[in-house]
């Protein structure tokens, strides 16, 4: 009798998915990873192709998804997630967040399995309420250009809810906050990797706005560690899982710049999108009540090990 768990990661060849599989597979689990590689790179996985513990299905979760045998956890974490992926693939954000996640809670009834969805801080929008707790509503622009992945993850909660609500589906939700590390895409458009890649290449620093706005970068070591522990917890409403150090873009911008040593790069400032929030910090006291969760990283550690990782990337 095989007492081994069995969890199927969607996305998983993506930047949180991929860091998902080590963790499980270090866990002892037997991981399903599935990846349609419209953002994912098989990089990130490569190392886990040759193992018993892991099989990888190139598929679209949008279409009907069959994993044959027991199935014990479905973690949901196939989407685009940076503005410039979900403005060129507006449909697809919106399919992989309500078909996809449609078809996934239909397996998890079926497998009798626990599922955990990867919502965002994004449901909150534009936030007139700083830091932002779970009950906080948002204040989002349904038809602007954020509101296809802003909306499909708000969908996407309220269709989990629907089926734990329904059918009794065991289901997790985690509202994720900026999140950077290893094998984030250089080119993903996220302010981390495009002042990394740009000091190191020695070209303008690109800050929207002022640079004012501010962002909470949480190192994904640690989100991962939050995610394990919400996922085998016994609470079902949304929590977030951030780092609550808010700090400035310019600020964000100034300590890249200062890592990268003997860069030339300046600091330039570009015209702020439409919709970019201008605040964004968790509230995080639901995970440390619940969870015993609080990140363990500082910028100054996890931004060094960043650097490491695409200076390698980059061949410098």
């Amino acid at each position: 009798m095989d007492n081994k768990k069995n969890v199927l990661i969607t996305g998983a060849a993506g930047f949180l998915g991929s860091h998902l599989a080590d963790r499980f597979i270090k866990e002892g689990f037997k991981v399903y990873g599935m990846d349609n590689l419209i953002t994912g790179d098989m990089a990130n996985i490569e190392h886990l192709m040759p193992l018993e513990n892991f099989v990888f299905y190139h598929h679209d979760v949008s279409k009907f998804v069959h994993i044959p045998g027991k199935l014990d956890y479905i973690l949901h974490f196939a989407s685009p997630a940076s503005p410039i992926d979900y403005l060129k693939m507006p449909i697809q954000t919106m399919k992989v967040g309500s078909l996809g996640t449609h078809n996934l809670l239909g397996l998890a009834k079926a497998k009798n399995a626990r599922m955990l969805i990867a919502s965002t801080s994004e449901v909150y929008g534009d936030p007139l309420v700083n830091p932002q707790p779970e009950e906080y509503w948002g204040n989002v622009n349904p038809i602007g250009p954020r509101g296809v992945y802003d909306e499909a993850k708000r969908f996407m909660e309220a269709l989990t809810m629907a089926y734990h609500n329904y059918h009794g589906i065991e289901t997790r939700i985690v509202r994720i906050f900026n999140t950077y590390g290893p094998r984030m895409r250089l080119n993903d458009g996220r302010a981390l990797p495009a002042f990394f890649s740009q000091a190191i290449d020695n070209k303008d620093i690109t800050v929207f706005g002022d640079g004012s706005q501010t962002r909470s970068f949480c190192y994904v070591g640690d989100l991962v560690e939050g995610i394990y522990r919400l996922l085998h917890s016994d609470y079902t409403l949304p929590v977030n899982i951030g780092n609550p150090d808010e700090i400035t873009i310019l600020q964000a911008a100034e300590e890249v710049l200062n890592l990268v040593k003997g860069s030339s790069s300046k600091i330039v400032f570009k015209g702020l999108p439409k919709d970019d929030p201008k605040v964004r910090r968790p509230d995080i006291t639901k995970a440390k009540e619940i969870l015993g969760w609080q990140p363990k990283v500082n910028r100054t550690e996890g931004f060094k090990i960043t650097y490491e990782y695409f200076l390698k990337k980059m061949g410098k």
